[in-house]
């Protein structure tokens, strides 16, 4: 121990804690320390979604109450183990062409991350190969935002019609939270093309707010989406991110991104019936284990003959 610095061994790697006391989410008391614990407890269901992608780290360095800032270009001082790639960013706010992101594809790396106030992992839906080049995507992903004074719980009726959907182009739907205020939904597929998913979840989402006006919006425009939930297909888009599941969001209280079933979708009758905190995940994943394992899957479904069944019903 070294004033407020600590040297920990974690899977053969020596790291440096620095300001375990330091409270980053202030209304709850919820210290640094106790964000590196979950993460840390959370690793063995969150590295295997982390797996290959890189990820856009959220810090909080003053909590949830302070300034915040997307970390994707990997800074100087990263530890020379820490795996990263270059991926190309056209349009990106630093003015650069690429950026060399991180890869937390194991323990170390994720405490690594969680030691730098990282509160947030934001993810793609396509991973990398060895070489570092970019695959096509393997998930599908629909972001459900509930326009005030919408819910999640309108986000759960929507979600209910978006899985039957889904289900009849072949595809299974798994629900999570975003840890906010709304949910989403992702599929596990298999891709020819980066546009595809992008492609597929925009046709599907204008199917269902043509069937559902009162309910859904498929356009991002502020003034259609109050009392609605719009169906954020856009989050497809290759350079786009969505919060990865089991990530902490900064919240008032430590809130986590969960995965949850879907009868508690069904039943969903009030927003706190869908809030959950660091500690009761654990729990969670304690009883039932990862509800996502099924995204892992080695072989899901070519979102190829799911978009010609899609097209054909139209």
């Amino acid at each position: 121990m070294d004033g407020e610095h600590v040297l920990v061994a974690v899977d053969g790697r020596q790291l440096r804690l620095s300001n375990l006391d330091k409270v980053l989410y202030p209304e709850y008391g919820f210290s640094k320390g106790e964000v590196i614990d979950y993460y840390s407890r959370i690793a063995p269901v969150l590295l295997p979604h982390l797996v290959d992608r890189p990820v856009t780290l959220r810090r909080y360095p003053n909590g949830v109450d302070g300034m915040s800032f997307y970390e994707k270009n990997t800074a100087r001082h990263t530890p020379d183990w820490v795996r990263t790639v270059t991926v190309d960013t056209p349009g990106s706010s630093t003015g650069r062409d690429t950026l060399d992101f991180a890869i937390v594809c194991d323990l170390p790396t994720l405490v690594w991350a969680a030691n730098l106030a990282a509160l947030e992992l934001h993810i793609p839906q396509w991973t990398v190969d060895a070489d570092g080049n970019r695959r096509n995507p393997d998930r599908l992903v629909f972001d459900l935002d509930p326009g005030p004074p919408a819910t999640i719980v309108e986000c759960g009726r929507v979600a209910v019609l978006l899985r039957a959907a889904l289900a009849a182009d072949g595809l299974e739907a798994y629900a999570k939270t975003s840890g906010s205020k709304g949910m989403q939904l992702y599929c596990a597929v298999g891709t020819d093309a980066p546009e595809q998913t992008s492609d597929y979840a925009k046709e599907l989402a204008e199917r269902l707010a043509g069937e559902h006006p009162d309910l859904i919006v498929a356009r991002m425009a502020k003034n259609l989406r109050p009392g609605k939930v719009f169906i954020d297909w856009s989050q497809n888009n290759q350079y786009k991110t969505t919060v990865a599941p089991y990530s902490l969001r900064a919240r008032p209280r430590p809130t986590v991104s969960t995965p949850v079933t879907w009868a508690e979708v069904e039943a969903c009758a009030a927003p706190e019936d869908l809030v959950f905190t660091a500690d009761e995940v654990l729990d969670r994943v304690a009883e039932d284990g990862d509800l996502f394992a099924g995204l892992c899957a080695p072989k899901p479904p070519r979102l190829t003959a799911t978009a010609a069944r899609h097209r054909r019903r139209r």
